[in-house]
């Protein structure tokens, strides 16, 4: 779960690091008195993630603006789709506004991106899973916008489960251990509710790990022939998971070798930020020699990033 004292913390710390001292352009330009409306309007479809992170991030830049949200996280949006408004002080609205869409943007991008996974194995019983190959400092906002798309979380850390791969087991046979002895040793440690994973890159390391008592063995890189053995050899005696070379085009053979999870990497670590903007429309003074409509309403759209500066 995203909790709120993760989001502070993400929100927190980059809202320092784009202003440390200030908005001096907004603090300058931009009357005290001004106020302003702004929409976050999708640029494409898209499936959405990180409506709390938008509130928290305009709350926190100013506890006095006003934020709704339009649409939920895991909803799909069209082009033009209105997703939340804030509206209150224009110089807290612009302060707010890249930290907001940075975070936004990312999230949707991979929510959006899992979901295209998802559909992909749809029916083969296969769970699409993140790694840790995340963004350092927004794992829990990166993880929460998996969930979003429909896919599932891994260990979140190294302090969550045990999960030995392949320089572990390098480190080990450098010492002359046996995989199977070592493991059995460390189930002997592990609290009864620790998981045991054990990553193997040849089918000739499947037996020796299985005999350490593993819960999920992990089929690194191998061929689709070679997965369909490897699940024909573990034969329910662990869960089987496949990671390595997981694409779209890729990732439906995966599943239908019988694995039980396919770990993807790509959902975070070179997914494409979503195009969404942040369209404000300010009111104009009713002054008719400026402005012969005294009603009118200036729509000025902001900057429109498909991908983070």
């Amino acid at each position: 779960m995203l909790t709120p004292q993760a989001i502070d913390a993400v929100v927190r710390g980059a809202l320092a690091e784009d202003a440390p001292w200030g908005d001096i352009t907004s603090e300058l330009l931009i009357p005290a008195e001004a106020q302003a409306t702004a929409r976050l309007v999708a640029r494409e479809a898209g499936v959405f993630s990180g409506g709390q992170v938008f509130v928290a991030t305009m709350l926190t830049v100013d506890a006095a603006v006003t934020v709704g949200l339009a649409v939920a996280d895991g909803a799909r949006f069209a082009p033009g789709d209105t997703l939340a408004t804030v509206s209150g002080s224009a110089r807290s609205v612009l302060r707010g506004e890249r930290v907001a869409l940075n975070l936004v943007q990312r999230m949707s991008g991979i929510a959006t991106e899992t979901t295209r996974y998802v559909a992909e194995v749809a029916g083969t019983g296969a769970r699409i899973v993140d790694t840790r190959k995340t963004t350092p400092g927004l794992r829990a906002l990166e993880r929460h916008a998996v969930r979003c798309g429909g896919g599932h979380n891994h260990r979140f850390s190294l302090s969550d489960a045990v999960l030995a791969k392949d320089n572990h087991l390098a480190v080990l046979a450098s010492r002359g251990a046996g995989v199977t002895e070592a493991l059995l040793g460390l189930r002997a440690r592990l609290s009864h509710t620790t998981h045991l994973e054990v990553e193997v890159d040849d089918a000739s390391q499947i037996e020796p790990v299985l005999a350490g008592g593993v819960d999920t063995i992990m089929l690194d890189n191998f061929a689709l022939d070679a997965l369909r053995a490897g699940v024909v050899q573990v034969a329910g005696r662990a869960l089987v998971e496949a990671s390595g070379n997981v694409s779209l085009a890729t990732v439906r053979a995966i599943a239908e070798t019988g694995v039980d999870v396919i770990s993807v990497g790509a959902l975070t670590h070179s997914v494409r930020a979503l195009d969404l903007g942040l369209d404000i429309a300010l009111e104009l003074p009713a002054d008719p020699a400026l402005h012969p409509e005294p009603s009118a309403v200036a729509s000025v759209r902001r900057e429109s990033y498909r991908a983070l500066p």
